[in-house]
């Protein structure tokens, strides 16, 4: 039997680019957002590769101490992206789990500075056609205006592109498929086995 094999995240890109908000696209990033970060996705149609995976959650991030005195909860590089934004920097900073903050909570507003700074990194390193975010803690809606905002902030107009000057709700948007994505990717990557015995 053809056996596929591919990271978690690489088989949610495939996926969202399969079945779900990635259809027609070259060249997009997938980021899920959960009990950590990580991100996969597709450049010129190829899942993304390299000498091991894309770490996408380990970005170094700036930390403003003074702002944000939490002391992250990456073991290995602390001011990380997972280190500053995943589920466990929430309940770490928070001392509640992300499911139980009230969409007015201040948490948010941080959560999505520092996912607007990775996506900024990732948005001026592979120039994404779009960036899908999934994961537990994306399922709190009221993130996704918040990034765009910080987004265009942190660009501060040098990408004069107008998918994202004036269409970034289509182009930072939700996982599609949900959190059916991994799985049906993995559905993918098994047709995917298939056709290349052929």
């Amino acid at each position: 039997m053809p056996v596929g094999f591919d990271t978690d995240v690489n088989s949610a890109a495939l996926g969202e680019a399969t079945w779900g908000a990635a259809k027609r696209l070259e060249t997009f990033v997938y980021v899920t957002v959960g009990t950590g970060i990580g991100g996969g996705g597709m450049v010129n149609n190829q899942l993304l590769h390299g000498l091991v995976h894309p770490e996408i959650g380990h970005l170094r991030l700036p930390h403003d101490f003074t702002k944000d005195p939490y002391q992250r909860a990456c073991p290995v590089h602390g001011d990380c992206l997972e280190g500053l934004a995943a589920g466990p920097a929430l309940l770490g900073r928070w001392g509640r789990p992300a499911e139980e903050l009230a969409p007015d909570h201040p948490a948010w507003s941080l959560e999505a500075h520092y996912l607007a700074l990775g996506l900024t990194n990732l948005i001026l390193t592979l120039s994404p056609q779009r960036i899908i975010l999934g994961g537990g803690i994306m399922k709190q809606m009221t993130l996704f205006q918040m990034i765009r905002r910080n987004v265009l902030q942190l660009l501060n107009g040098y990408l004069q592109v107008p998918t994202i000057l004036e269409q970034i709700d289509q182009y930072i948007v939700p996982a599609e498929l949900g959190d059916r994505s991994g799985v049906l990717g993995a559905i993918a990557l098994a047709q995917k086995a298939v056709a290349n015995l052929r």
